[in-house]
C-alpha cells in the first residue's frame, strides 16, 4: 500500500514542483483538459492562466517565487489528486496528474555511464540472446572493464583505447559512442505521448529480455537553459536493439515505453545543477512471481557531465523551439538471473517499478505489453483543440 507522500521529494514542498493534472469539465468550466499545476502545502494550483502549457512555462523562466498563490485557482489537495493518480481506474470527475511535460521534445542520451556502455556491447557481441549474455560479459570485462573505468570521453587516452581495441577486433558502435568525442542522443518518444507515475509503462510483446532504465531527466528551455530536473524511465528491450543498434526505434519508441515523473523540481535556492550531478537514484522492481531487485546509480559515476550532453542535443545545429526533456543515460542493466542460471533478468507482465532520488520524488509504473496499455491517443492537435475550446489560446 502506497502513501501520498511517498512520491514527493524527501523535503516535502520545499522546492519548486511543477506538475501537469488532467481536470475535469466542472473544474475548468467547459470541456475537460490537462493543465500546468504548482505543488504547494495549501494544495495543488492550476497554473493554466498564467500559461496553458508546461513548456510555455519553462520558456517564460517561471518562478514560484514570483507569483501570488492566492490569485490562483486551488483543484484540490495534493493528497486527493495522488489517491485518484494511484487508483487503477481513476475516477474521471476529480482531477488527477498527469506526466509533467507536454510540448517537449522528448530526447535520450545513451551509454554515459560506463558499465551500461558493457552491457550494451555484450547485448551486441550475443545478438540479444540473453543466454548467451553470462558468457560474452565474462570475456568482455576480462579485457576492457579495468581499462575503460577511468577514461574520459574524447580525450586522447580514449583514442589509444580505442586503437587498441580496434587491433584486437574488438572495437564496437557502442564503445564509439561511450568513449568517443560525440555522445549519443536519440529520440526516446513523440510529444505528448509520455505516462505519468501510476500509468503502465508498456514492452513489446515479441520481447523477451527488456528491463527498466531508470534515468535522471534535465528539463531544458528554447534558450538551452537547464531549468529542472525529474525521473524517467527509457524502458528498454535489449534483445531487439541487440540484434541491431538499427532497431532503436524499434526498441524504444513504443505505446507507453516513456514514463517521466512524478513533478519537474525547477533550480532554486533549495535545488541546484550540484544537486543534479549528486543525486542517487534508486530502482526497486517488485515482480507477481515474488522476485525483488534493488540498485542505487550515483550520478557521479557519469562519464560526460551533464551539461556536454545538453550542448550536444541542443546547440546552433538543432534547436528546439518547445524545450526538451532530455534522458541522461542509466547505470542499471540488471544482470540477476530471474527464471534460470545464465538467463539474467528480464520483465514480467505486473512487475511494479518505482524510482526515486531523494530530492525529485518517485516514479512508479506496473509493467503491461504495449498493446494492452491505454493507447496514446491526446496529442498535439488535441490539445490545441483543448485549451482553444477552455479559451486558454
Amino acid at each position: 500500500m502506497y502513501e501520498p507522500h511517498q512520491f514527493l521529494p524527501e523535503d516535502g514542498f520545499r522546492g519548486t514542483l511543477l506538475g501537469r493534472a488532467w481536470l475535469p469539465a466542472t473544474l475548468t468550466g467547459s470541456v475537460a483538459g490537462p493543465s500546468p499545476v504548482l505543488l504547494t502545502e495549501q494544495g495543488v494550483l492550476d497554473l493554466s492562466q498564467i500559461a496553458p502549457t508546461c513548456a510555455e512555462l519553462l520558456n517564460r523562466g517561471f518562478s514560484g517565487q514570483a507569483i501570488d498563490a492566492a490569485t490562483l485557482p486551488r483543484l484540490g489537495s495534493y493528497d486527493a489528486l495522488m489517491a485518484n493518480t494511484m487508483q487503477e481506474t481513476m475516477d474521471e470527475t476529480r482531477p488527477y496528474f498527469l506526466t509533467p511535460i507536454d510540448l517537449q521534445a522528448i530526447k535520450a542520451c545513451g551509454v554515459t555511464f560506463m558499465v551500461s556502455m558493457l552491457e550494451r556491447v555484450i547485448e551486441e557481441q550475443a545478438a540479444g540472446a540473453a543466454s548467451q549474455a553470462a558468457a560474452v560479459r565474462r570475456k568482455i570485462n576480462a579485457q576492457l572493464e579495468g581499462e575503460l573505468s577511468t577514461i574520459q570521453p574524447g580525450s586522447p587516452e580514449a583514442e589509444a583505447v580505442k586503437a587498441v581495441l580496434q587491433a584486437e577486433g574488438l572495437w564496437s558502435q557502442y564503445l564509439e559512442v561511450g568513449i568517443g568525442p560525440y555522445a549519443e542522443v536519440f529520440t526516446k518518444a513523440q510529444p505528448m505521448s509520455a505516462v505519468g507515475t501510476g500509468a503502465q509503462v508498456g514492452i513489446l510483446p515479441i520481447s523477451s529480455w527488456n528491463n527498466p532504465e531508470p534515468e535522471l531527466v534535465l528539463l531544458v528551455n528554447a534558450q538551452a537553459q537547464v531549468v529542472g530536473a525529474t525521473l524517467g524511465n527509457d524502458v528498454n528491450l535489449r534483445d531487439i536493439e541487440g540484434r541491431s543498434a538499427l532497431l532503436l526505434g524499434k526498441a524504444k519508441d513504443n505505446n507507453a515505453s516513456c514514463a517521466i515523473g512524478p513533478f519537474i523540481r525547477l533550480f532554486d535556492d533549495s535545488f541546484s545543477l550540484d544537486d543534479v550531478r549528486q543525486t542517487a537514484v534508486s530502482l526497486t522492481i517488485t515482480g507477481p512471481d515474488g522476485f525483488t531487485l534493488h540498485e542505487v546509480s550515483p550520478m557521479n559515476l557519469i562519464s560526460r557531465d551533464v551539461l556536454d550532453l545538453v550542448a550536444q542535443t541542443i546547440n546552433e545545429n538543432h534547436q528546439y523551439p518547445d524545450g526538451l526533456a532530455l534522458f541522461t543515460g542509466t547505470l542499471f542493466a540488471p544482470k540477476q538471473d530471474r527464471d534460470g542460471v545464465g538467463q539474467g533478468f528480464t520483465h514480467k507482465i505486473g512487475d511494479l517499478v518505482t524510482i526515486r532520488a531523494p530530492l525529485l520524488g518517485t516514479l512508479q509504473n506496473r509493467v503491461a505489453y504495449s498493446h494492452q496499455a491505454p493507447p496514446w491517443r491526446f496529442g498535439t492537435i488535441a490539445l490545441m483543440k483543448n485549451l482553444s475550446q477552455r479559451g486558454l489560446l
